[in-house]
């Protein structure tokens, strides 16, 4: 499969979206209603770390670039977020260990050069 060069806007919207809704305490409703998961996340960076691993992980795409299952991707997060704040919820299905993997970062400097003029700090 050949991958485009940049990711389409319609990822970047799925991204900003499940970003604005993390932020905002609304991400995963109804599954989530009336759970405050703030605290947890900021007692608990490793949680939002796994929660946004999730929702990548899970993101498929059409041959466009499109992505096909945002929502779900999204419910599979708030699942882990649930999971966390109520430890007698069961997650159905199991997390599968693809779905929680955490892959290693970027490198520490970027392929690509910076345009002319900004220096790395």
């Amino acid at each position: 499969m050949k991958h485009p060069a940049k990711l389409s806007p319609e990822f970047s919207g799925a991204l900003r979206t499940f970003s604005f809704w993390m932020a905002n305490g609304s991400v995963g409703l109804p599954l989530l209603e009336g759970i405050d998961y703030w605290a947890d996340l900021k007692d608990s960076p490793s949680l939002m770390e796994e929660v946004y691993a999730i929702f990548a992980n899970v993101l498929e795409f059409d041959e466009n670039g499109v992505p096909t299952n945002a929502r779900y991707a999204e419910f599979r997060a708030a699942q882990c977020i649930r999971r966390w704040c109520d430890p007698s919820y069961d997650v159905v299905p199991p997390f599968e260990a693809w779905e929680t993997e955490l892959y290693a970062p970027p490198a520490k400097l970027d392929a690509k050069p910076w345009p002319a003029g900004i220096e790395r700090k």
